[in-house]
């Protein structure tokens, strides 16, 4: 039997033998974001003549016009915006190998973007700061505090490295390295019934006017979570407050309700102000888990894998049951 094999155009010898540089790309992509020459170039370190003279190389060595230049913005043509979703495919996947290469080649080097959520970031950095300075003095940690989907969205589109969040997440292609569980406190007005308490039940969430932050952050979420299994009517209003949570607790203060505060960030938050009082809950007492999250398969999920053996290590300071590593002692 003979089998017939059908060979694509671009599989023909002499077929296209010029090929897009990554150069061509960048500035293709650059343009296609910023819509203006000017702020295009700006944004690559690119001079504008230069910018402009790869674009139209890139036009020229694919045969389509990929921009139409007017005398006040640039317009993507339907193949333009086409071709700028590849575009960037390419680039990524070019960063991608080049991070993998620097990885194997020197690990804790380069930069480390890292993004941590509002209600972590405050009282874990000091922790990571430190560690980084005395243990990885060559790496370059770049820090982004975001909410939970933008760091999520980071991650996956390659803005982002590492997360420090709470989880379960539930998304794919995306692994979890836990690093602690802590409990909820409930902070209240100085004189409350349950200030003071260190056997405060779960009903106690009930009927409680619980201030809670605005929409996006995931401990709203995980407060709202907690409430319900309490057995919280949802007819019982969670009053909506707060971007923060010194806000919220300068609010509480002011006795305009309670609020639960994650047991890492209480000392910060309370520890100056009389006017508040904390409870703590029987166990056992609702909490959340805090972990870093990469990319499965990253090129330096082994660096990242060693790092958070090394945090686990450096946050047992703190009032958290630390997870067990998932492998050997962090190397010193």
């Amino acid at each position: 039997m003979h089998r017939l094999t059908q060979h694509s155009p671009l599989s023909q010898p002499g077929h296209r033998a010029r090929q897009p540089s990554l150069s061509q790309l960048r500035a293709f992509v650059a343009v296609a974001e910023q819509l203006h020459f000017r702020d295009a170039a700006a944004a690559i370190g690119m001079s504008q003549p230069a910018l402009s003279g790869a674009v139209s190389a890139l036009e020229d060595v694919l045969g389509v016009q990929l921009v139409e230049r007017t005398t006040r913005r640039v317009l993507l043509s339907p193949a333009g915006e086409r071709i700028a979703v590849r575009a960037r495919g390419v680039l990524d996947a070019v960063g991608t190998l080049l991070d993998e290469a620097e990885a194997v080649r020197a690990p804790f080097t380069g930069v480390l973007r890292l993004g941590a959520i509002p209600t972590v970031a405050p009282y874990l950095l000091p922790t990571v700061l430190r560690l980084v300075h005395e243990r990885y003095p060559e790496l370059d940690l770049q820090v982004h505090e975001e909410q939970t989907a933008s760091l999520l969205d980071g991650l996956l589109a390659g803005r982002l490295d590492l997360l420090l969040l709470a989880v379960p997440l539930g998304r794919p292609g995306i692994t979890e390295l836990p690093l602690f569980d802590e409990d909820f406190v409930l902070v209240a007005p100085r004189g409350h019934e349950f200030g003071g308490r260190r056997d405060l039940p779960r009903e106690a969430l009930r009927e409680l006017p619980l201030l809670l932050l605005d929409e996006g952050h995931c401990l709203r979420d995980q407060a709202l979570d907690i409430c319900r299994e309490a057995g919280r009517a949802e007819g019982v209003p969670a009053t909506t407050t707060a971007a923060g949570l010194s806000t919220l607790v300068q609010l509480v203060a002011g006795g305009l309700g309670v609020t639960l505060l994650p047991r890492t960030a209480v000392r910060v938050e309370t520890g100056r102000n009389e006017r508040l009082s904390t409870g703590y809950f029987a166990d056992p007492a609702p909490s959340r888990t805090v972990a870093l999250a990469m990319r499965t398969g990253a090129a330096r999920s082994e660096e990242f894998e060693t790092f958070a053996d090394a945090l686990r290590e450096a946050l047992r300071i703190l009032p958290v049951r630390v997870a067990r590593p998932a492998r050997g002692p962090a190397p010193a």
